[in-house]
């Protein structure tokens, strides 16, 4: 089969592979769409991982063979993937902490060498780890839907770690594609959500899903237009979805004694960046991290993007073939202003 290897920093070959092998209590998957995620994007630009590999794990495409254990799927099934699942037995998992759980740290999706997610291929083996993982996806709804599964169901994470109430104000620290889904996801749940982004099309863009207000955030006088835009209460919560340490501490500046402050795109290991702790002492204010997705809130994530109360469809503006995967990484790590998610399909 063909697939798209990584052989070093920036390097992505088009090359000839065996078609992966399953066991009894496997499956192998048809790769329709896989989302090009900035977690795999740092991976190819820093080399943080040694080659080669085959990455891509926003995954979902059509069964085409079953171990012979395999009982809740049927060939032909269209299902969407999560490569990494967690135990439900450990230390970690028993405190719902479940991207820590050591299970959880495997993954389990590969199209051949060290299993890497291998949605860049145009087939994938799915563990039987895995298996918990794999959602189908109804006749109704399309593989760009599915894939979108698991960025969403790392975005509602996230949101569930938040201690708001409906018509609290929320800032948004960028509208990327994750940044977007924050929005529609905190509107959805009646917050007063403010977005903030360089780019005008972003800001257009997050009225569409939900915002109240939407804001340069290199606007001088940022700070005074989130005062009067919460009428002076300031922010009850901001999301940091842009790895800028500057937004982390104007946010921690901004939100009101007793806020909080969610990071989510700071992932690089070795970032430091100075806090004043008293406000997290004397003022209260949370500083919370959240990563990676949560098993259990599969069946409401299916929910909203399969009804499409969350129809994420609009998010994708770029459909790259699996031979220009390189091409589509490259549009991914330095977005323009008329592109958000960008996805291999096949």
């Amino acid at each position: 089969m063909r697939a798209v290897v990584y052989r070093g920093a920036n390097d992505l070959r088009v090359e000839t592979v065996p078609v992966p092998h399953i066991g009894a209590n496997e499956m192998l998957v048809r790769v329709a769409v896989c989302g090009v995620c900035p977690t795999d994007i740092k991976k190819i630009q820093h080399d943080t991982l040694a080659p080669p590999r085959i990455f891509g794990h926003e995954t979902a495409g059509t069964i085409v063979k079953l171990g012979a254990r395999v009982r809740a799927f049927r060939l032909g099934d269209r299902v969407a993937l999560h490569h990494h699942v967690p135990c439900m037995d450990c230390h970690a998992c028993r405190h719902r902490a479940f991207a820590q759980c050591p299970q959880y740290k495997r993954t389990g999706i590969t199209a051949g060498f060290e299993p890497s997610g291998g949605g860049y291929a145009e087939y994938v083996r799915v563990m039987s780890f895995c298996l918990p993982g794999v959602v189908k996806i109804p006749a109704k709804n399309s593989f760009v839907e599915g894939a979108l599964l698991e960025p969403v169901n790392t975005v509602l994470k996230g949101v569930n770690r938040l201690a708001v109430l409906p018509g609290d104000s929320v800032l948004v620290a960028g509208q990327g594609p994750i940044g977007l889904m924050f929005t529609k996801l905190l509107a959805l749940r009646g917050l007063k959500v403010i977005a903030t982004d360089l780019l005008d099309a972003r800001l257009k863009l997050a009225r569409h899903f939900g915002a109240a207000h939407s804001l340069r955030a290199d606007a001088p006088d940022l700070p005074e237009q989130l005062r009067r835009r919460t009428r002076g209460r300031s922010l009850d919560a901001a999301i940091i979805a842009v790895p800028v340490d500057a937004a982390v501490e104007q946010a921690l500046a901004l939100v009101r004694g007793a806020g909080q402050v969610l990071l989510f795109a700071h992932t690089k290991r070795g970032s430091i960046a100075p806090v004043d702790l008293s406000c997290v002492c004397v003022d209260e204010k949370d500083l919370l991290g959240s990563y990676s997705a949560d098993l259990t809130l599969q069946p409401a994530v299916a929910r909203l993007v399969f009804s499409r109360q969350f129809d994420v469809r609009p998010l994708v503006t770029h459909t790259f073939p699996l031979a220009e995967t390189a091409a589509a990484v490259a549009l991914a790590a330095k977005p323009q202003p008329d592109s958000l998610k960008v996805v291999v399909a096949q």
